[in-house]
């Protein structure tokens, strides 16, 4: 993004009424980047046009009220708001239903208790018999996870037995306190720990996809791979990484 905070607080909201379109327009192909990675996971029968729709709300939403003097940037904080106005609008059309989202949390807590149980990794097909699930219901739930997982709008922190969503506290508009600041401090440092315990392949994808931020597609074609074999490696991760925050008592069952 060429537009710097700077810039965007000194001209866009006070003196020139046209900076702001101008950076809503600059920031559309990102908004599209967001949603089309977003949307790897969804079922063919969603409309990304209308998701895109949603993110430009959720673009247009960060942009007036970004505060540049917060630690964010304007992209990390617009990332935030579209990705959190594009599953509000998924949830508006029950693609993450109560009852998907209770599927996604009964496997979450079934690879915990045979975890627990063996002491060691369990593979998928011990947790669909666990759950009395078929290979093809096990792999359409874990589908599901990838939506719902992948991002931080379900994700709850826990702090003395309270619970607070990490995505309100990330891009909440009341300065935060010196608790708040620890807690995202501790909720990265945990994270990049159980970053650092996946296998090397699973690393690799969470890697490319948040570091160095390619589409599946891409991450396919760098590792030699199928872009759903990547969706799969994705997903895998993802709820990998959530049970150890689970774990941890960073983050809500």
């Amino acid at each position: 993004m060429n537009l710097s905070a700077a810039w965007l607080i000194e001209n866009a909201y006070r003196k020139d009424t046209g900076a702001r379109d101008r950076l809503i327009t600059e920031y559309l192909p990102f908004v599209r980047r967001i949603v089309y990675r977003m949307a790897v996971h969804l079922p063919s029968n969603v409309d990304v046009d209308d998701l895109v729709q949603a993110g430009i709300i959720g673009l247009i939403q960060s942009i007036d009220r970004y505060d540049a003097t917060r630690d964010n940037s304007l992209a990390t904080y617009a990332a935030f708001r579209i990705r959190g106005a594009v599953l509000c609008e998924l949830r508006s059309r029950d693609v993450l239903s109560r009852g998907n989202r209770k599927k996604v949390r009964e496997m979450q807590k079934a690879y915990i208790r045979l975890e627990q149980q063996l002491g060691r990794d369990v593979e998928d097909g011990e947790v669909a018999a666990e759950l009395g699930m078929t290979a093809q219901e096990f792999e359409d739930i874990r589908r599901i996870a990838g939506i719902s997982l992948v991002s931080l709008d379900d994700m709850e922190l826990t702090s003395g037995g309270d619970k607070e969503n990490l995505l309100k506290l990330l891009v909440s508009d009341e300065e935060q306190d010196a608790l708040a600041l620890t807690r995202i401090k501790e909720i990265r440092i945990a994270l990049a720990s159980a970053i650092e315990t996946l296998p090397e392949k699973e690393k690799m994808v969470i890697s490319l996809y948040y570091a160095d931020e390619l589409t599946l597609k891409e991450i396919g074609e760098v590792l030699g791979v199928s872009e759903s074999r990547v969706s799969q490696i994705h997903s895998r991760a993802i709820m990998r990484l959530r049970r150890k925050l689970i774990k941890s008592g960073m983050v809500d069952a």
